[in-house]
């Protein structure tokens, strides 16, 4: 019994002996593996929001850079348009064009705002100059009154031919040995009054959008990459050389015109971004450059992973006790269990918590631009207010109430583009809800054919329109009214005198469709990709009016309707556009409930 008792005693304490080995085992190979994932997950959490971080701050430098860009190259396609440059042009007399611009372009000049109120935003110009017919600079009289800059920077802005689109270039200028200048430069094309071709261009020269090294943010610093050479006042000499040849590797490597990759700038990590600033330009290519440093982010992910692996050392030497009482106790696996699952509880509680807060952030930075909007309304009505006083007044000499008039016209036309941006906005963020119900079509169109040539400034079009009386498509009648007004203004501005205009509506299944063509110059290949995009107004002549929107909000309205537009052809002087609309039958009370 004796004997027995102890063969009992000595298996129960080996069972003992391989349980607590098993759980020891088990502990230590459960622990290293969760040690593993939670500093992979660590990681992918810190590259994840290092790269929210950098991509945030570099989504707003572009979009002011992108606003900025639209108002530089609208100024100079105005500037261009004067009429005593085109006088002394088109007479050939040269000895006055310098003259003749020095008093149009008085307040283009920076001389004209106090330097504590310029800033890297600044539309305030540096220099201009004139270039000739074959693309060679017309040297003025008198640097000091077209803004003076050295002999070898003025040879850099000719041109080897002059086109019918606006140019965007990047120029150096060595001041002295130590310092030097990058000037960014829009070249916009004068066309004859007489011919319509092209007998000049004016080439301004401003300074680049945040140039000061400072950046968006506190961790990013930003400059230009022009003939193979990097300039950011920030940066040391021998910095700037190592990453000319950094950068000069990766645009050569890559075929994309923006990338990004990491460098190492003394001794610390960068994340370097680069962007291509003029395609499609005559001028040499150069690039935008972003550097954000890595420092922070990198050492938070170090004391993260450290705090991990002590966490990890300290479960690790946990698990070990706890195995040998798990083979005396097996209720403490269940309390381990219930705490672990009580952790993770708390975690998931965190994580909801840091997701909604990540939802508001994005819902303020979509309600920026609806915000933005509405903010520059009220200055817009102020001033119009303002020079609808003035030309109240009679004290006025003719050409101040024709200065007025022309301020008071570019009003108007800065209300509709803010009302076009507000409307994009809300599109944007998904805010702006339909009411979908039966909208005669035809009707529509007939209102604005009619309307088309009410208007004192439309020239004589042939209009030819072939669609049933009754076409009725689901939407809201003011944005469908938004859709057909667009392509039919579009359809008269960009049309000859004495052109055609022609309007075709018809129902395809459950879809109905409206094609608008006319007359006129056609848009150039390279450009119809590009035709729906905002502020995009390259692929015509430059000389009409308008701001870019009207084609980008009537398909993003059509989208919205559930159908699309599309360009359909633009050649040998036709032009016609597409939309589709989703078909719907008459209202219950007949077509007098849409008029």
């Amino acid at each position: 019994m004796i004997s027995l008792s102890d063969a009992n005693q000595r298996s129960i304490t080996r069972f003992r002996r391989k349980l607590s080995a098993a759980m020891v085992l088990v502990a230590s190979a459960t622990t290293i593996l969760a040690l593993y994932l939670t500093q992979h997950n660590v990681a992918v959490t810190a590259t994840r929001d290092l790269q929210q971080n950098f991509q945030t701050e570099l989504s707003g430098l572009h979009q002011v850079e992108e606003l900025r860009q639209a108002a530089l190259a609208e100024r100079c396609r105005v500037l261009a348009e004067k009429p005593r440059i085109h006088a002394a042009l088109e007479d050939n007399a040269l000895d006055l064009l310098y003259p003749s611009a020095k008093d149009e372009l008085r307040d283009l000049m920076e001389g004209d705002t106090p330097v504590a109120q310029q800033g890297a935003g600044s539309l305030h110009a540096r220099f201009y100059r004139f270039l000739d017919s074959s693309g060679a600079v017309l040297s003025p009289p008198n640097s000091k009154d077209v803004g003076e800059m050295s002999p070898q920077a003025e040879a850099q802005l000719a041109l080897k031919q002059l086109l019918e689109t606006q140019q965007i270039g990047y120029i150096r200028e060595n001041t002295d040995a130590e310092r030097e200048t990058v000037h960014e430069i829009v070249a916009a094309p004068i066309f004859s009054t007489e011919t319509g071709n092209v007998i000049s261009a004016l080439v301004v020269g401003f300074k680049p959008f945040e140039l000061s090294g400072r950046g968006t943010g506190a961790g990013m610093k930003s400059g230009i990459w022009a003939d193979n050479r990097l300039y950011l006042p920030s940066f040391p000499k021998e910095v700037r050389t190592a990453l000319d040849n950094e950068i000069a590797k990766a645009v050569g490597n890559s075929r994309s015109e923006k990338n990004n990759f990491v460098v190492t700038i003394n001794g610390a990590p960068q994340l370097l971004f680069y962007r291509r600033l003029n395609p499609d330009s005559l001028f040499p290519p150069a690039y935008e450059v972003c550097v954000y440093s890595l420092a922070d982010s990198m050492a938070q992910l170090h004391r993260l992973r450290w705090q991990v692996g002590g966490a990890g050392v300290l479960l690790l030497l946990g698990g070990f006790v706890a195995s040998h009482f798990v083979a005396l106790r097996f209720a403490i696996p269940v309390q381990k269990l219930a705490l672990d699952s009580q952790k993770n509880r708390a975690k998931r509680r965190r994580a909801d918590i840091a997701l909604v807060s990540t939802r508001k952030k994005l819902q303020r930075s979509t309600r920026y631009s609806a915000d933005a909007s509405h903010q520059l309304k009220s200055p817009v009505t102020v001033l119009r207010a303002g020079l609808e006083g003035l030309l109240a007044r009679d004290d006025f000499k003719p050409e101040i109430y024709e200065e007025l008039s022309a301020l008071l016209h570019q009003t108007h036309r800065l209300t509709g583009v803010i009302e076009d941006l507000l409307l994009l906005a809300r599109m944007d963020a998904g805010h702006l809800q339909l009411e979908s119900q039966p909208v005669n079509l035809s009707q529509l169109i007939e209102e604005w054919l009619d309307d088309l040539g009410a208007l004192s400034d439309s020239p004589y079009v042939k209009i030819e329109k072939k669609f049933p009386p009754d076409l009725y498509v689901a939407g809201e009648k003011h944005y469908t009214s938004l859709i057909v007004q667009n392509l039919l203004e579009n359809a008269r501005k960009y049309n000859w005198p004495d052109g055609l205009i022609r309007v075709n509506a018809h129902k395809n299944r459950n879809e109905i469709v409206l094609t608008v063509g006319n007359t006129g110059q056609p848009i150039a290949r390279h450009a119809q990709s590009h035709v729906f995009d905002r502020f995009h107004r390259g692929g015509t002549a430059t000389n009409i009016s308008g701001h870019g929107l009207g084609l980008n909000l009537a398909r993003e309205l059509a989208r919205l309707h559930g159908g699309d537009l599309r360009l359909v052809c633009s050649e040998n002087d036709w032009t016609e556009f597409e939309v589709r609309f989703v078909s719907s039958p008459p209202t219950a009370n007949g077509p007098s409930q849409n008029t």
